[in-house]
């Protein structure tokens, strides 16, 4: 009896360390979960600017693989182009992540784009050579700069490589969409063959990123892929439960606590991801 309470007391701490290591994932799956949301692309400017009224909450579209900023009056005679609805995904070839951390990056993935009602899905990348924000299948978009693509922490606006260099160009006199670029060498655009050299209307940017509406079909699939998830969890701390009570000395309990900070990192943000990446796997190994 003496034996079995001495046990016990033994491995309490290993239990509290592991729901405390449950917990600890599940709230950084909540800080988390935003990047795996479908979210619409928005603007504002950064200075003052006779512009700002047509740009401040100007839609960011899709049209000949690049993303514009859509500053037309409302007008039915305009041609309609789908509207960025993306989310953050990793990159799934190579060891970009690992390589983007070991530059220095804390956070960063790539940037995934549906590009028609039928939900087919691009890469977002900035363009090596002239810097324009574009979209394309993996063949087109690995041979330039795919990512770290982030967002702030407060407001979450889009960064790109940690900070937030978005420019409007205007490529062509009084058009009304913009192409979208960034400054990647902050020096206003102007190397050779840039916009910035060759004297085009460039404006400095905030890109916001606005969640798509949330319908009750969502919201129904999300609490029910929630509840699910919630049994598989506490299942698993129930067996690392028992296993720590069986567990006699401090090296096992040890074990048995990184055994379940690696469970716990099983979220529901990772459990989303995934079947994103399943969804669109044929369109990525094109």
């Amino acid at each position: 009896m003496v034996f079995g309470i001495l046990t016990a007391v033994a491995a309490a701490p290993a239990i509290v360390g592991t729901t405390e290591a449950i917990r600890q994932g599940q709230r950084e799956n909540k800080r988390e979960e935003h990047r795996g949301r479908k979210n619409n692309l928005t603007v504002t400017l950064l200075r003052r600017s006779p512009y700002r009224v047509q740009f401040d909450g100007a839609l960011i579209v899709l049209k000949d693989n690049k993303l514009w900023i859509d500053v037309r009056q409302n007008d039915r005679r305009n041609e309609q182009y789908h509207p960025f609805t993306g989310y953050y995904l990793p990159w799934p070839h190579g060891n970009t992540a690992n390589e983007w951390k070991q530059l220095g990056y804390a956070h960063g993935e790539g940037l995934v784009t549906t590009i028609n009602d039928e939900n087919f899905l691009n890469w977002a990348y900035v363009d090596r050579e002239t810097h324009e924000v574009r979209y394309g299948v993996r063949a087109e978009a690995e041979r330039h700069k795919v990512g770290p693509w982030s967002c702030t922490k407060i407001e979450r606006r889009l960064s790109f490589e940690g900070w937030e260099g978005f420019m409007a160009v205007q490529e062509e006199e009084g058009e009304g969409m913009w192409a979208l670029y960034f400054d990647c060498n902050d020096d206003g655009l102007r190397r050779d063959g840039q916009p910035g050299r060759l004297g085009k209307p460039i404006l400095e940017l905030e890109v916001w990123r606005r969640e798509l509406r949330r319908e009750r079909f969502d919201a129904v699939s999300e609490r029910m892929e929630r509840l699910q998830l919630r049994e598989e969890q506490e299942g698993k701390s129930e067996g690392v439960a028992a296993a720590a009570r069986k567990a006699s000395g401090f090296d096992e309990r040890l074990e048995v606590q990184r055994g379940i900070e690696k469970e716990g990192s099983a979220t529901d943000f990772e459990t989303k991801m995934q079947r994103q990446r399943e969804m669109g796997r044929s369109i990525f190994t094109k």
